[in-house]
């Protein structure tokens, strides 16, 4: 495409240089024709001697008056007119009887006088024959010279991308710790890579997580379906031995165990996926104080909310009101005698806070606890530390609504969880 495209614009530009140069030779001659031809008619003295002429195949000479010629030069003696151009018009004459050069032809006429001057033109003839030899072979010699400059600069600036095509053909599931090769510089191509190598940690990273989500969920799984399979087994085994109501107890809260568990599963899943919901306004400060309400009645703990202003977010009302949940919960679970929460808006941004006086963690386990499945190792237990997904929800629901979640310690003593959401 680019020898197409420089070729056509060089036979353009060469055509338009030779009309320029066979132009130019020629108006350069007419105009030395038509001087020498004002000069023959300005004469005072003998018409005849002023049409000689020096060199008789560079130059004739006839002059009329009435239409007739009256003096010629030696060359042209008896002759016809050979051409009569008007007084600013040049012709070319290719058959001049005593040679075979073409001649340019001009005309000037002073009273009843007219001065016919041709001048040899085979000079510039040739000179437009050598241009055009010239670009005969220069133009495809030029072109061969951009092809094969051209396939090596394209050639070796798409190199990498093959490159790249073959890494990212041989990068399976299996194998996606490979990265494309990138080189050095800033250019796009390197830009490219960047981006793909980007896209492939982007994509390792979520099929560890699916990898991890699927372990962890299994185990968890397990713990519940095995415990309602061990009562069952129990009750069919031992029939008489068995109270029903004890048994529906047991199931049912094995059950709830794992409902929860797997609509847990099912929000996580859905934050993965990026799931687009339909968006409305929302009182968090609703949300709040509806759960501080149910605080109140399932723990003796004092539930403080006189840090909870009016805040309005726009989100997904579900994901939200399950944050909201989970993080009352995880305080009711680890408070002693004091639960605080906040909620306030400050530079374009909704703070809500919940505070407790439990044991709080460690500044160097808050990162971690914030991940799935991770449980501290005094909150293993079934009934007190769940299953390790609440402040992993908490995170990842703030996160998709385009905010934050950050733990610290409280003014309480236990562990603060500070959730920042835009407000719009």
């Amino acid at each position: 495409m680019a020898v197409a495209v420089v070729g056509a614009t060089m036979l353009v530009g060469a055509l338009v240089m030779l009309a320029f140069v066979d132009k130019s030779l020629s108006a350069q001659a007419a105009d030395a024709a038509e001087i020498r031809a004002g000069e023959v008619v300005a004469t005072e003295g003998s018409l005849k001697a002023e049409a000689q002429v020096l060199d008789p195949t560079e130059e004739f000479v006839q002059v009329l008056r009435d239409g007739q010629v009256v003096a010629s030069s030696e060359n042209v003696s008896g002759l016809p007119l050979l051409a009569s151009p008007s007084t600013g018009e040049h012709i070319r004459l290719d058959d001049v009887p005593f040679t075979n050069a073409p001649f340019i032809v001009a005309s000037a006429a002073q009273g009843d006088l007219v001065a016919v001057v041709g001048r040899n033109i085979d000079d510039e003839v040739d000179a437009a024959a050598t241009v055009r030899k010239a670009l005969l072979f220069g133009v495809p010699l030029l072109l061969l010279v951009v092809g094969v400059v051209t396939w090596w600069i394209v050639g070796r600036t798409l190199r990498p991308v093959e490159d790249i095509r073959k890494e990212v053909e041989q990068i399976s599931a299996r194998e996606m710790s490979r990265r494309v090769p990138t080189a050095p510089g800033s250019d796009e191509i390197t830009r490219l890579a960047a981006t793909m190598n980007r896209m492939l940690d982007r994509l390792q990273t979520s099929q560890v997580r699916q990898r991890q989500l699927v372990s962890d969920a299994s185990h968890e799984l397990r713990s519940p379906v095995a415990a309602i399979r061990q009562h069952a087994e129990v009750a069919d085994t031992h029939p008489n031995a068995t109270n029903v109501e004890e048994l529906a107890s047991a199931v049912l809260i094995e059950t709830e165990r794992l409902q929860r568990l797997v609509e847990d599963l099912l929000l996580l899943a859905r934050l993965d996926e990026g799931a687009e919901n339909d968006a409305t306004e929302i009182d968090l400060d609703d949300l709040v104080l509806a759960e501080a309400n149910r605080l109140r009645r399932m723990t003796t703990a004092d539930v403080d909310t006189t840090n909870v202003e009016a805040g309005r977010v726009r989100g997904d009302a579900v994901a939200l009101e399950r944050m909201t949940r989970n993080l009352a919960e995880n305080a009711k679970r680890y408070s002693r005698r004091h639960i605080a929460l906040g909620l306030s808006e400050e530079n374009g941004q909704v703070l809500l806070s919940v505070e407790d006086d439990g044991p709080g963690i460690p500044a160097e386990d808050r990162e971690r606890v914030l991940q799935r499945f991770v449980r501290l190792d005094e909150s293993r237990g079934r009934k007190t530390g769940g299953v390790g997904l609440g402040l992993a929800i908490v995170r990842e629901v703030a996160e998709s609504h385009g905010g934050s979640c950050a733990l610290g310690e409280s003014r309480l003593g236990g562990l603060r969880v500070e959730i920042r959401l835009p407000t719009d």
